[in-house]
């Protein structure tokens, strides 16, 4: 059938169709055009985002190894002896510590570092134990420092037990820096004679204890 009526909304329908067609894909182009700077200003976020988490894994890890660090100390310092924690004190207020740690405290009495009676003269004995004590520091090199203590028995006058732990100590002094290199200015010396006693002097093992020299290591 031949209908020009017929055949004129037939393509008239045919051009609204492809009309409509061609608006929606220039609305959907539009869309996308329109929202394109969104999505990457959404990905440069997400992407920031994932850098500060990171940063903060960081961070949070060594803020762990501090309060770790500062847990060893603490538990160093809560077994130390008064007379070590008196060195951490000195050295502090002297400017001589980098860190503000006590690492270690090592007690030599007459088992392992020997003087003979009334004198401050090292036994082979000794230099060897001190020695053994001071390599592994050495070859560390991190930058300690040294408190020497002297200490006596209550035995002789307090004067004279006094002048006895100080020439003690400066004995093992010059010993470390002689023999081992030890740097001079990274040691100090002190003598605190007969007045800090580990143990009794009313017995002979007491007062063979309390001749010792102390040895605190710092950093």
């Amino acid at each position: 059938m031949n209908n020009p009526l017929f055949t004129a909304v037939i393509a008239l329908i045919a051009v609204s169709l492809g009309t409509g067609c061609a608006t929606k894909n220039f609305v959907r182009s539009e869309v996308n055009t329109a929202t394109a700077p969104t999505t990457e200003r959404v990905d440069e976020m997400e992407s920031r985002l994932e850098s500060t988490q990171s940063d903060i894994s960081r961070t949070n890890r060594r803020v762990d190894e501090n309060g770790a660090a500062i847990d060893e100390t603490s538990k160093t310092a809560k077994t130390a002896s008064k007379t070590a924690q008196d060195a951490l004190d000195r050295a502090l207020a002297a400017g001589k510590l980098a860190e503000g740690s006590l690492i270690s405290e090592t007690v030599f009495n007459n088992d392992s570092v020997r003087f003979k009676i009334n004198t401050s003269q090292l036994t082979d004995e000794s230099k060897a134990a001190l020695d053994e004590f001071a390599q592994p520091l050495i070859a560390e090199n991190t930058g300690i420092y040294l408190e020497i203590q002297g200490h006596t028995d209550s035995s002789g006058p307090e004067q004279f037990n006094f002048q006895l732990g100080q020439q003690r100590a400066e004995a093992v002094r010059r010993h470390l820096n002689q023999a081992q290199g030890f740097p001079l200015h990274r040691m100090s010396v002190i003598s605190y004679g007969e007045s800090a006693p580990a143990y009794d002097n009313d017995s002979p093992e007491g007062r063979r204890s309390n001749r010792r020299v102390v040895l605190v290591v710092l950093k």
